[in-house]
């Protein structure tokens, strides 16, 4: 059950980044893998105001796996997949299965053919969503920064917040208000702060963004900040990039829906019980 409301935390890494000796090559050649990781500071809010340091300090390292995470980008000119590398519990020794439950699966995208095809799995049954690649509106500046070797500049934009969570799940969803007919729906928007680099200019990055003339190497948004830890580009052995295959088909809308019908359905057996 979500407990905790995750808010951007400041971040201060020193970054190495690697970039092999054959970044001179053409675009159409370019290859290679990003490494990046999550971190998130958890709030607890006037619950946590009840709580003693040590307990504090237990839930965090509960929820650790949520908090920090490391995922892998695999990229060319056209196609990416983005993966994160499974860690396991720090107290049980276990993976987290419930937060693995709406946790982002292996994500392909097809920036020229606009195209996503995600692997999900829920409660043991797989579902592969495949759908139109969502536009993101960026607006760009002149602010720039080094991030490692990179010289990146500044990228923001207002998302809808369904369009980076569409895979998530929070018990608030089932206390929404259905929406009055005839009134204009209120939508739920995300800010979201990037940095991309034109010195490796594909149109790539991690998670659900994408869409600038450079790969992004940081973004932070919705209480979650994710940074490039490492690059290694066009190395040796040719990268292969497949789109996940295995699933029942479905959209990103549909999935949402499915997720929010089974948790509605558990939840009103659990009370049948407690009858």
């Amino acid at each position: 059950m979500k407990s905790v409301i995750l808010t951007v935390s400041t971040l201060v890494f020193t970054l190495s980044l690697i970039f092999s000796p054959t970044q001179n090559a053409t675009v159409s050649d370019f290859q290679g893998t990003a490494y990046y990781f999550s971190k998130s500071k958890m709030e607890l809010g006037s619950w946590g105001a009840r709580m003693s340091e040590a307990q504090k300090k237990q839930v965090a390292a509960r929820l650790k796996n949520r908090l920090e995470k490391n995922f892998i980008l695999n990229f060319n000119k056209e196609e990416s997949l983005f993966t994160e590398k499974q860690k396991l519990d720090a107290m049980s020794g276990a993976t987290d299965s419930w937060g693995s439950n709406f946790a982002r699966g292996d994500q392909y995208k097809n920036i020229k053919e606009k195209t996503i095809v995600q692997a999900q799995e829920f409660y043991g049954k797989k579902f592969l969503v495949k759908d139109e690649l969502p536009t993101i509106q960026w607006q760009t500046g002149t602010e720039s920064k080094m991030i490692g070797n990179y010289m990146c500049l500044k990228a923001t934009a207002i998302v809808p917040t369904s369009q980076l969570t569409w895979y998530d799940f929070s018990w608030g969803d089932l206390r929404k208000p259905e929406p009055v007919e005839g009134e204009e729906p209120v939508i739920p928007t995300t800010e979201v702060e990037a940095w991309y680099t034109l010195q490796i200019p594909v149109g790539h990055g991690p998670a659900e963004y994408h869409g600038l003339p450079g790969l992004i190497l940081e973004v932070s948004a919705g209480g979650t900040t994710m940074l490039c830890s490492k690059i290694v580009m066009n190395p040796e052995e040719k990268i292969e990039i497949v789109a996940p295959s295995k699933g029942k088909e479905t959209t990103m809308t549909k999935y949402a829906a499915t997720i929010k019908s089974k948790m509605m359905e558990m939840r009103n057996n659990r009370g049948r019980r407690r009858g």
